[in-house]
């Protein structure tokens, strides 16, 4: 049981997945110019994929999230991307501690790594095809869903509190959707 000087936390897909990161300045906005990033995570350019990893770093590096969609930005200019899903995916996740003093560390696909807490929320989103898909917060309202094989990882150390069956990261609870 969580006691008074715990935080719980709860990230959901309340906002339509469209929480935007700082407010940008008014940049003159690129055409589209066919970039894309899959649900898989790979990033494609005129509908190939980026087969170079550090490209694909620099690119991530750049890329935000308004309230209109995704964009990589530079100091002058912002070009629109299309992304399915969330823009990055937890391929690892470590732990250390137990209990409520543990700590999951994320490490997503463009190498990125994330503490599960209170400034990195383990949130789900309603599927299109039905189900709940989890994701982590990286930064400024860009997220990465969880890989199958991490999300078994995560879900095999969930435990029950009084709010629920979830994991404990960082100080902070993060509930699992229950199903209706």
């Amino acid at each position: 049981m969580p006691d008074k000087n715990t935080t719980r936390l709860v990230a959901s897909d309340s906002d339509g997945g469209k929480r935007a990161g700082p407010s940008l300045p008014k940049l003159n906005v690129c055409g589209d110019i066919g970039l894309k990033i899959m649900r898989d995570g790979t990033w494609f350019y005129e509908g190939s994929p980026i087969g170079r990893k550090p490209l694909v770093k620099l690119f991530s590096t750049v890329l935000r999230r308004e309230e209109d969609g995704f964009y990589l930005v530079t100091p002058v200019e912002k070009v629109p991307i299309e992304v399915e899903g969330e823009p990055f995916i937890a391929v690892a996740m470590t732990r250390k501690g137990e209990g409520s003093d543990q700590r999951l560390t994320f490490t997503t696909n463009v190498d990125d790594e994330v503490t599960a807490g209170p400034a990195h929320a383990i949130g789900f989103h309603a599927e299109p095809e039905g189900g709940q898909a989890p994701f982590v917060d990286v930064r400024d309202g860009l997220r990465a869903q969880l890989s199958r094989a991490v999300y078994y990882e995560l879900a095999d150390m969930t435990v029950e509190t009084e709010a629920g069956l979830g994991v404990w990261s960082d100080g902070a609870f993060f509930p699992f959707p229950m199903d209706e």
